[in-house]
């Protein structure tokens, strides 16, 4: 791993716990894994951990069983420091986990990163137990390209409709489908084209956020992730599908 890999893991751990993104994710995911999976807490995995900054909130929620996986071995060692040993190092498009294993698959931010995000998402399939769910989240929208995609090895971002056709072809019946964090969208593309045109060379984004600003774009992206879902909007930053694999 490349020292800047590693520094970015490092930034991530550093400001997960308070950082307006991250903080608001989370709501948003546990929400949707509620709504996914009423009543259901047996076994979740979250694929990519990264710093595992998602893994207390999956225990919070009563899972008997919080596995993880990602494909760096600082992020796993990061994650065994919180408490996490059922973290492994390995390949999404060949997860070492059995068939039919886990109630909820959470990938967030992940499958960009695969140059076959096809098999990725077979193999995300593979393990969700029958009746069991898959939250995805991706980057969305090209136009966004940014230096922070270089530097996190992105390969691309996605249309929410290119993604739930992939997500269908894995095998897995989409239930909801939407972008969010819609309300930043413009001020995004704005900034991320400034930067690009003056050659600035930033290369986290999270760079730009001081403690009150951090505290305006919380309250603003939360605003953001309750309206989505409701508002159903046509752009965003990110996208997200909740799918459902079929019965036996």
């Amino acid at each position: 791993m490349s020292g800047v890999e590693r520094d970015l893991y490092l930034a991530e751990d550093r400001i997960a716990a308070a950082h307006w993104w991250f903080v608001v994710r989370r709501r948003l995911f546990a929400r949707e894994i509620g709504m996914a999976a009423p009543g259901r807490r047996g076994r979740v995995l979250d694929v990519g951990t990264g710093s595992g900054s998602n893994l207390p909130m999956l225990r919070d929620l009563g899972f008997a069983e919080v596995a993880g996986l990602d494909s760096s071995p600082i992020a796993v060692d990061l994650c065994a420091r919180k408490g996490f040993s059922e973290v492994k190092c390995g390949d999404v498009c060949a997860l070492p986990f059995p068939d039919r294993h886990f109630d909820i698959v959470l990938a967030t931010d992940i499958i960009e990163h695969v140059a076959d995000d096809g098999r990725a998402l077979r193999e995300i399939e593979r393990v969700v137990a029958p009746g069991g769910a898959a939250i995805i989240t991706v980057p969305a929208f090209q136009m966004l390209w940014g230096a922070h995609d270089s530097a996190a090895h992105h390969l691309r971002r996605y249309r929410l409709a290119d993604l739930v056709r992939k997500t269908e072809m894995a095998g897995l019946e989409v239930e909801r489908a939407y972008y969010f964090n819609f309300i930043l969208f413009l001020p995004i593309l704005a900034v991320r084209r400034l930067f690009r045109w003056l050659g600035l060379p930033l290369k986290n984004e999270n760079e730009l956020t001081g403690p009150w600003l951090n505290r305006v774009l919380q309250a603003v992206f939360g605003l953001d992730v309750f309206l989505a879902r409701r508002l159903y909007p046509p752009f965003g930053v990110s996208a997200l599908i909740v799918a459902r694999k079929r019965r036996l």
